[in-house]
């Protein structure tokens, strides 16, 4: 049978087309990320997944390089590098040399960073809870609350502190995260940033087969 010319740029053309599908679907196809979750808990587990990996990881490198797996080797060692002083009088340190802290940087991108916005996020309760006591009568509830005896539930409910407490909290609450709320937009940003890093570092490891159900 003889193709004429246009016959068979034409017959190039549909191989081309046809082989070019094929590759995409399998490109498209071929160890897709899972989908990122959405609420804050499957967020949270997916980084701690991925955390417990890159500190096993850690832990196993410094052994094979003669360094044995101790808690000095996990959290650091000697004077801590980081530390923060919070409002409510507090100080938080961290060490950077341990296999915690490289975890974090390899997930955050800025361990300094993220140890500073973690910490700060993580007590704005407390901050707003130690603002309560700048109101007279907070402090005239907690005085009448300390002054009951700790199984006395009919003087402690008199005391009134409680109800204070749940009306006054809420005000002081915003007000503290408006005085962070650059604080808050950077731990909102490295926690996406860990999420998505995380759920790389899944995607890249192997999935193991059950017993009996592996790949010939």
């Amino acid at each position: 049978m003889t193709i004429n010319a246009h016959s068979e740029r034409a017959v190039v053309r549909a191989v081309v087309a046809a082989a070019l599908t094929v590759l995409l679907a399998g490109a498209c196809t071929a160890s897709p990320r899972p989908a990122l979750p959405t609420s804050e808990r499957g967020r949270s587990d997916l980084i701690a997944t991925a955390q417990q990996i890159l500190v096993k990881q850690c832990l196993q490198a410094r052994a094979a390089a003669g360094t044995p797996p101790r808690q000095e080797v996990l959290f650091g060692t000697g004077p801590a590098e980081l530390s923060i002083k919070l409002t409510t009088g507090h100080t938080v340190r961290a060490h950077t040399d341990g296999c915690l802290a490289q975890a974090h940087n390899h997930l955050y991108g800025d361990q300094e960073r993220w140890f500073r916005t973690e910490v700060t996020v993580n007590n704005l309760r407390p901050e707003a809870q130690a603002l309560l006591r700048e109101d007279a009568d907070y402090r005239a509830a907690l005085a009448r609350r300390a002054a009951c005896a700790d199984h006395d539930t009919a003087c402690i409910r008199a005391s009134g502190l409680e109800r204070l407490r749940d009306r006054l909290e809420p005000a002081r609450l915003a007000q503290v995260r408006a005085a962070h709320r650059d604080d808050i937009t950077t731990y909102n940003r490295l926690r996406d940033r860990a999420v998505r890093r995380a759920a790389d570092l899944l995607a890249d490891r192997p999935t193991p087969h059950p017993k009996g159900n592996a790949p010939p």
